[in-house]
C-alpha cells in the first residue's frame, strides 16, 4: 500500500442527535446544508458557515431543524436533488418518500431556521426494505433500489409528480446501491449478489442492462463515480475497493483494486479533492466495519510511455473515527470552496465532519 503521510483527518464538528444508528450524510449541492438519515426515522439537518473571511478557517455547524418523517420504519438513505430544494428517502418500511419546503425563501442562498418541510408524496412499489435512493444529474429522474431485487427508475414531473419509467429485476439478490454518471443517464447498481450492473434508456423502449461488472467475491455495499464520470469505484464485504475503467461506450473494465480495511467496507465517495498533481483524478474516501475512514488520491500515470495505469496513495486515515461503532457512510461536500471536507455518519447515532489537511496544519 502506497502511503504519503503529507495530509491527515482533522474533526471539524461532531453533531450528535439520532436516537438510533445515523444510516447516511448527504450535503445540499446548493446550499449549506447537511442532512443525515437513521433508524430512529427522522432526518438531521445541520447549516454551516465560515465565522471569518478567512476561508481557511474551519466552517462551524449547526443544528437548525429535525424532520419528523411519514416512514414507520428506519430511513436508510437520502438523495439531495441537484436543484437543493428537494430531498428524497428511502426507508426499511419499502417507501420512498418525496420531501420539499413549505416555503421558499426569497434569498435563494438564505436558511431560516424556523423552515419546515414537508412529505410531498410518497412512492409505492418496492415490496421490501428500500436501500439505496439517487437523483441523476438533471434531476429529472430518480432511481430506488430494493431487498426484493428490483431497482425502479420513476420520471420526476412537477408538482412532486413522479412516474415509473422502469422496474429492472437483473440482480438475483438484495441491491444495496443506486448511483447515476456525473453527466449523463447512465444507472449504476450494485447488489449482495457480488456484481454491479449498469443501464441506460433504449429510446425506442425501456431501460436495460447494458452491462454486467463480475470480480467482487462479496456483497458490493457501494458505489462512486469519478468526477469526469470515466471510472466507477465499488466497495465490498471483500474488503476490497474495484475501480472500472469506460473504454468504450458502453463498455467497462475492471483496471485497479485499492485494500486498506479490515472488515467491510460499506461507503465511498469519490471527489475533485485538492490534489497539488496535474495526473490528480481527485480524492476517493472510503470507510465501514472497522471504524476507519480512508482517503486515496487517485491519479493516472504512463507505463513505458504508451500504457496508461492508475494509482492509489493513502494520504490520509483515522481509526476509531465513531469511537467502536461501525461507520455506515462517507460523503465528500460537492460545494466549491468546501472539496476537502467529508462527513460520516456511524452506528453512534452521530454525524461528523471531517477536514483533509497538510499534515503540519493539523
Amino acid at each position: 500500500m502506497d502511503v504519503d503521510p503529507r495530509f491527515s483527518l482533522q474533526l471539524v464538528s461532531s453533531l450528535p442527535g439520532h436516537e438510533e444508528r445515523a444510516w447516511q450524510v448527504a450535503w445540499n449541492p446548493a446550499k449549506p446544508l447537511l442532512a443525515s438519515c437513521s433508524a430512529d426515522k427522522t432526518v438531521r439537518l445541520y447549516s454551516y458557515q465560515h465565522t471569518s473571511e478567512d476561508q481557511e478557517t474551519l466552517p462551524s455547524f449547526s443544528h437548525i431543524n429535525t424532520i419528523s418523517t411519514a416512514h414507520t420504519k428506519t430511513v436508510r438513505s437520502l438523495a439531495w436533488a441537484p436543484s437543493g430544494k428537494v430531498f428524497a428517502t428511502g426507508s426499511f418500511d419499502s417507501n420512498v418518500g418525496i420531501y420539499e419546503k413549505k416555503q421558499e425563501l426569497d434569498d435563494e442562498n438564505g436558511l431560516d431556521e424556523s423552515e419546515e418541510w414537508e412529505c410531498a408524496a410518497m412512492l409505492e412499489g418496492h415490496e421490501t426494505e428500500c436501500k439505496s435512493v439517487a437523483y441523476s444529474a438533471t434531476g429529472t429522474l430518480l432511481a430506488s433500489c430494493s431487498r426484493d431485487k428490483t431497482v425502479w427508475i420513476w420520471e420526476v414531473q412537477p408538482d412532486a409528480d413522479f412516474e415509473c419509467m422502469g422496474v429492472l429485476m437483473e440482480h438475483s439478490q438484495d441491491v444495496k446501491c443506486v448511483a447515476w454518471h456525473p453527466t449523463e443517464e447512465i444507472l449504476a447498481s450494485a447488489s449482495y449478489d457480488d456484481t454491479i450492473k449498469l443501464y441506460v434508456d433504449d429510446p425506442s423502449d425501456d431501460w436495460y442492462c447494458l452491462s454486467t461488472l463480475t470480480g467482487h467475491e462479496s456483497t458490493v455495499w457501494s458505489l462512486a463515480w469519478s468526477p469526469d464520470g470515466n471510472y466507477l469505484a465499488s466497495a465490498s464485504d471483500d474488503l476490497s475497493i474495484r475501480i472500472w475503467k469506460r473504454v468504450d461506450q458502453y463498455e467497462w473494465k475492471f483496471v485497479h483494486q485499492i485494500k486498506g480495511h479490515e472488515r467491510s467496507i460499506y461507503s465511498i465517495s469519490w471527489n475533485i479533492g485538492k490534489g497539488t498533481s496535474s495526473k490528480s483524478m481527485g480524492w476517493l474516501a472510503s470507510t465501514g466495519g472497522d471504524g476507519k475512514i480512508n482517503v486515496w488520491e487517485i491519479s493516472q500515470s504512463l507505463e513505458k510511455s504508451t500504457q496508461e495505469i492508475l494509482c492509489s496513495k493513502l494520504i490520509a486515515s483515522i481509526s476509531s473515527a465513531h469511537g467502536d461503532s461501525d461507520v455506515n457512510s462517507v460523503q465528500w461536500c460537492p460545494r466549491p470552496g468546501f472539496e476537502d471536507l467529508l462527513a460520516t455518519a456511524g452506528d453512534d447515532g452521530s454525524v461528523k465532519v471531517w477536514r483533509v489537511v497538510p499534515t503540519n496544519s493539523s
